[in-house]
């Protein structure tokens, strides 16, 4: 049997596992500082370029019309080549909307050129003011209306002043209710009411004509002839008299005409004067129309006649 060999010493059997020598022999003959080190071996690193080749591989020559790499160019053109054919797809597909979007703007814009046309010449000398016309005064003086309203001659019509012809016809009692009505180019129409005097008051001028509501028209220093006298108690302002009034304006036109007086203390105990000297209790002013058929009905030469009562009637 054979007789085992000494077993190495530690550093050389660390040595063996990682495989690096020890720093000096261990007999110290050789120091390890005269034996060159081993390095590993370094390649710089180097960016390769696009159409570079390997550094280790051979240099070829490309063949002609050899396919190149995509570059940054070529995505480009291919983008923007791509939106073109999107936008020409998209015109393509909305030309309907885009034709009825074109109409209604032009259709908008003459409107609007319209409006604007015809506002700016409404308001220019084209539509001012030269003639007007006073419609409905029968009793008023044409000349002295004319007279009154000159001042609108020569103004467009949107800008005739409203508040300074009212102020101007205010200074014709008579005068009930206006309107005014534009005829273009250049006419200006003043529609009028007349007030409908009722009677006349006395008073210490004379004689005042007034109307229903007792506005007074006129003063004159003898009674007027087909003008009633009213009494009412209290004056203008009471009861009494609009009752009167209201009873005078609702009488048919062959019955005014045979009245002279009326007088009242109430509202409900109007008493009228007929020229022979009869006299007519009305009573209220209800049911006038009905009072004054009842009336026309009654036997003549009777000196007095109740009608407040719409349908009965009494005399003597």
């Amino acid at each position: 049997m054979r007789r085992p060999g000494p077993l190495p010493a530690p550093e050389e059997r660390a040595a063996e596992r990682t495989g690096r020598r020890p720093l000096a022999d261990p007999e110290g003959l050789v120091p390890l500082e005269d034996e060159p080190r081993r390095r590993a071996l370094v390649v710089p690193f180097r960016r390769r370029d696009r159409d570079e080749a390997e550094p280790d591989a051979p240099e070829q020559d490309e063949p002609a019309g050899a396919p190149r790499g995509t570059g940054w160019r070529d995505v480009w053109r291919a983008t923007r080549a791509r939106r073109r054919a999107l936008r020409s797809e998209i015109r393509r597909f909305t030309v309907r909307s885009r034709r009825r979007r074109m109409i209604w703007i032009g259709s908008i814009s003459a409107l609007l050129l319209l409006v604007i046309g015809s506002v700016g010449a409404a308001y220019s000398p084209l539509f001012a003011v030269q003639r007007i016309s006073v419609v409905g005064a029968e009793k008023l003086d044409d000349d002295a209306l004319q007279e009154a309203l000159s001042a609108q001659v020569g103004r467009p019509l949107p800008l005739v002043d409203h508040a300074e012809i009212k102020a101007a016809l205010v200074e014709f009692p008579l005068i009930e209710t206006y309107t005014l009505e534009a005829r273009p180019p250049h006419d200006l129409v003043v529609k009028i009411v007349e007030r409908t005097p009722i009677g006349v008051v006395r008073s210490d001028a004379g004689f005042t004509v007034v109307d229903a509501a007792g506005v007074v028209l006129s003063t004159t220093e003898a009674q007027p002839e087909d003008q009633p006298l009213i009494d009412a108690r209290d004056g203008l302002d009471s009861p009494a008299f609009a009752a009167v009034g209201q009873v005078l304006r609702s009488l048919p036109e062959d019955v005014h005409g045979l009245v002279v007086g009326a007088r009242a203390t109430t509202q409900d105990d109007v008493t009228l004067t007929l020229r022979d000297g009869t006299e007519v209790l009305w009573g209220s002013a209800e049911k006038s129309a009905l009072k004054a058929r009842t009336l026309l009905a009654a036997p003549d030469g009777k000196s007095f006649y109740d009608v407040s009562s719409p349908g009965v009637l009494i005399f003597r």
